[in-house]
């Protein structure tokens, strides 16, 4: 089924990007369609309690505020589906959007599918995820200080968010699964010359125990070499693995970098194809935070609006 409406524009995407993308096209009159993806709300779902967020002074659960974000845009006139985008063709106009079988043309399409953190595949991250694992040491390591964290991961990104935590916590463990370090050689450093950082090699986390309403207690560590278990005592997992950018169903088509996120034109949210763009985490491989998404989003949504003027698109 193919919906012969031609829309102004069609969000890819949910969370602080693209529903602040939606609040500003709806503003500008493009009445917006935005497909919210399998995670309505984006990353923000999973997050307990934000208290970084401009104009919430006593903080506001994740979900709320989506909510509140979402809201706001249905009053300007943005149409909100919880559906999965499963294809684009954006090699000619107007541009089709595909939602399984039916098809939605759009004049412009607006980016903001997001990145997803790399997990370590166990079954209790679904259960204490935002009560005690957190994959955002920026936005998250306020509420662990004083105690005994864990950050998982040999790279960049992980001693970053080990340093970025001796902020608040009493200790920081970094667990790493190699002897060999991935992380640059001046991070390497910085890291073992923190007299509030330990690091332990050759482990992998099999299991990590805690409650909800508790928190976190110990991790289980298996040695990689001679397959033996052990219990370690902590209060918060944070994982520094990295984040895979969900840019799959624009792949040939899309300029993206060498780690797969979209690449944006210098201080705007264009991308190498005429009036389609991209916000948020999806295109941000750097802040990775709800402000700059909504930052970016705003952008997008005004960079659509100057394109249709432009191209005198009614």
């Amino acid at each position: 089924m193919t919906d012969k409406t031609i829309h102004k524009t069609i969000i890819i995407g949910s969370g602080p990007a693209g529903l602040t993308a939606a609040i500003y096209a709806g503003r500008a009159n493009l009445k917006p369609i935005v497909f919210e993806g399998n995670q309505p709300g984006g990353q923000l779902t999973i997050t307990t309690d934000v208290e970084n967020f401009p104009g919430f002074p006593d903080g506001v659960m994740g979900p709320d505020m989506m909510d509140l974000f979402r809201n706001q845009a249905k009053k300007f006139g943005a149409e909100c589906h919880f559906k999965h985008v499963t294809k684009v063709d954006l090699t000619s106009k107007p541009y089709r959007v595909f939602v399984g079988e039916e098809v939605f043309l759009s004049d412009t399409v607006i980016i903001s599918t997001g990145a997803s953190a790399r997990m370590l595949g166990l079954e209790e991250e679904e259960q204490l995820m935002g009560y005690g694992i957190s994959t955002c040491a920026t936005c998250d390591g306020y509420f662990f200080k004083e105690k005994n964290i864990v950050v998982v991961g040999g790279g960049d990104s992980a001693m970053e968010e080990a340093s970025f935590l001796t902020k608040f916590a009493k200790k920081v463990t970094i667990i790493h699964r190699r002897e060999v370090f991935k992380a640059s050689k001046i991070m390497l450093d910085r890291v073992r010359n923190n007299p509030l950082i330990d690091i332990i090699v050759n482990k992998s986390i099999e299991s990590i125990n805690g409650n909800q309403q508790d928190g976190i207690s110990n991790i289980v560590l298996k040695d990689t070499v001679s397959g033996e278990t052990s219990t370690f005592e902590c209060e918060g997992v944070f994982y520094g693995i990295g984040h895979t950018p969900n840019t799959d169903l624009f792949k040939g088509m899309i300029d993206l970098n060498d780690n797969g996120y979209i690449i944006t034109q210098s201080d705007s949210s264009l991308t190498n194809i005429p009036g389609v763009f991209a916000c948020g985490d999806v295109q941000d491989d750097h802040y990775r935070q709800a402000i700059t998404a909504a930052g970016s989003g705003c952008m997008a949504a005004i960079d659509a609006e100057k394109y249709l003027e432009e191209n005198i698109i009614e």
